[in-house]
């Protein structure tokens, strides 16, 4: 045993009460708080206001699910495999995501914020372009690539970025990550002398940094998000199985090769 005290704004539990945040659990915060709210208010300490928990609960919606990716599959795969093992499913999902699914979010974000710290803050929209075309002149120089710029599927725009942006400035926090990622979408054909959309996971890592959350934990939202979706893959494969399929479809479809050695 240990005399240290752990001091937590976070849960905490007597013989007949549990705060959390400060608040009565069972009496301020059940039936009252919804969970995208209280997902930021953890994460922040800070209750958000009623517009930061719109804005919020829409990153959330537009991360949640995208159908048959690699997160889905596997986790689909996982529970086929292991069928008494939910908690190893979804942390299957989550595990793969990273720097091509779901973990632009947090490049996104940290690329912008890196861009604005070390530059003065434009005032109007032909500064901002100005920036944006400096900073995509630089990343290409690089060898790099602008992250959040391209889709697979949304050659012609990604219809999650549009509506964050509208969402964004109707609850008036569009902030500078917003902005310099409106402008590079403006800007970069110059560059790059083609036109690639703005993804969806890119202008969520934007909003999110707009929101004043902490950088190192934009995955984690990403993650948080995509956890409803894994849920609810599950749900699907319950009701409609395709796992098995994937499986047999490369179990029965394989043939032997010689080795193919490293050279």
């Amino acid at each position: 045993m240990t005399d240290r005290v752990y001091e937590t704004a976070l849960g905490s539990s007597t013989k007949d009460k549990i705060t959390l945040l400060g608040q009565d659990l069972a009496e301020d915060v059940m039936g009252t708080v919804g969970f995208g709210e209280l997902a930021f208010w953890l994460a922040t300490q800070r209750r958000p206001s009623t517009g930061e928990t719109r804005v919020f609960e829409a990153v959330l919606a537009a991360l949640a699910d995208h159908g048959f990716t690699p997160t889905a599959i596997v986790t689909r795969l996982t529970y086929l495999s292991a069928p008494d093992s939910v908690q190893g499913a979804l942390a299957a999902g989550l595990l793969g995501g990273g720097s091509r699914f779901l973990g632009v979010t947090e490049d996104c974000g940290r690329f912008l914020h890196d861009v604005l710290a070390t530059a003065e803050t434009p005032t109007d929209e032909a500064g901002w372009d100005a920036l944006a075309l400096d900073t995509v002149e630089k990343t290409k120089a690089a060898k790099k690539f602008v992250p959040g710029l391209g889709h697979h599927v949304h050659k012609d725009g990604d219809p999650r970025t549009r509506r964050l942006f509208e969402i964004a400035d109707e609850e008036g926090l569009r902030g500078p990550h917003l902005e310099l990622f409106a402008a590079i979408g403006r800007v970069h054909p110059r560059v790059l002398g083609k036109t690639l959309p703005l993804n969806g996971a890119g202008v969520c890592g934007a909003a999110l940094a707009d929101l004043g959350l902490p950088l190192e934990l934009l995955r984690g939202f990403a993650l948080l998000a995509r956890t409803a979706g894994l849920v609810g893959q599950l749900a699907e494969e319950l009701r409609h199985p395709v796992a098995n399929d994937v499986f047999l479809s490369v179990d029965l479809n394989n043939r032997p090769v010689p080795p193919d050695p490293q050279r």
